[in-house]
């Protein structure tokens, strides 16, 4: 048997309500003691729910029930369905931990809007499972999915692939030298815009990977609480300055490139891409998109995640749409609590 299915697995899942007035206050007054500008990496957009984190519970609840704990990280916030816990089965497997509990000790760090650096502190919290799922709560699970998705033989199951860093592919070479040879220096990047493929980058050459990166994909990543405490220990500088960047930064390392190239080197990760997320951008896509892409993944059953970005900003007609989805092949907390009531007559 898996040894990896006998341990418990917990969840942890990283929340804000932007639209909360005490969180916008917080976020204004750091803004204002650092010069008043509003960066990218503080666009208010950046910090916007509207419920996604209850359909990433209830698809944890629904789909993965092997899930021991599952723990929400916000900033002295709650969302909405947690007063309707009380009285069922799960009001002990759904537990709120604040920012204060996984800073502590790295108060200085704090207020945090920075979602790598909030991630990099999720290992610290209390009585969490050695093995553990890392989510947004843009995430969710559309289909049945086992442990074994995520952790086989005490080895991490990544989803990805394999490419070129971006200062070694050719064409970025070919630019250099065309600069150098007008005289014309290379633009420092800013570390404003921060890219997603970037922050990869800086994790894969802290591990020794220097031309190549492993690019994941957007979906549910499988930590190991032993694998950020051997990161803490190999690099105990570099842990402390990267959780304490209060905004995104491009020179930051993000924590799901830290623990995927550091698996990898330690040949403690396996490939496998037969799992496939569905990736949803409301805001960008035109609404035939969007419904050729539910149909696909409704076809398709090797769709088994779903992203879903910016939603708060997308058209009425997109947003109903997607959201009418969500609500049939998730359902929210009073349809899971009907079902479940249902099954226990």
């Amino acid at each position: 048997m898996n040894s990896s299915l006998i341990s418990p697995i917990d969840a942890v899942i990283t929340w804000v309500d932007g639209a909360d007035p005490l969180h916008s206050e917080k976020l204004n007054r750091y803004l204002t003691s650092i010069g008043g500008a509003r960066p990218h990496s503080a666009n208010p957009a950046r910090f916007n729910s509207v419920g996604e984190i209850e359909y990433c519970v209830v698809s944890l609840l629904r789909y993965a029930p092997w899930i021991r704990t599952i723990f929400i990280v916000t900033d002295n916030q709650q969302p909405s369905f947690m007063t309707k816990l009380q009285g069922t089965p799960f009001a002990q497997r759904i537990k709120i931990v604040d920012h204060s509990v996984i800073f502590s000790g790295r108060e200085e760090c704090l207020p945090s809007f920075n979602s790598m650096s909030i991630s990099s502190q999720l290992w610290r919290i209390p009585n969490l499972a050695e093995q553990f799922l890392f989510l947004n709560d843009d995430f969710a699970l559309i289909r049945p999915v086992g442990a074994d998705a995520f952790f086989c033989d005490q080895k991490l199951v990544l989803r990805g692939h394999w490419q070129v860093q971006s200062n070694h592919r050719w064409y970025r070479q070919l630019w250099r030298q065309m600069q150098k040879m007008k005289g014309i220096k290379e633009v420092a990047r800013s570390i404003d815009r921060v890219k997603f493929i970037g922050v990869q980058e800086n994790s894969a050459r802290l591990f020794g990977y220097f031309k190549t990166v492993f690019q994941l994909e957007h979906n549910p990543h499988p930590w190991k609480l032993s694998q950020w405490e051997l990161f803490e220990k190999e690099h105990a500088d570099v842990a402390r300055k990267n959780c304490c960047h209060h905004l995104r930064s491009a020179e930051q390392l993000v924590p799901e490139g830290i623990i995927a190239h550091l698996a990898l080197r330690n040949n403690e990760a396996v490939i496998d891409n037969r799992l496939q997320t569905l990736q949803l951008k409301p805001a960008d896509q035109a609404l035939v998109r969007i419904k050729s892409k539910l149909a696909r993944a409704e076809r398709n059953e090797s769709y088994v995640f779903v992203c879903i970005q910016s939603l708060e900003n997308a058209p009425a007609e997109s947003f109903e749409l997607v959201t009418n989805w969500l609500r049939e092949r998730i359902g929210n907390w009073d349809d899971f609590i009907e079902v479940e009531s249902k099954k226990s007559k």
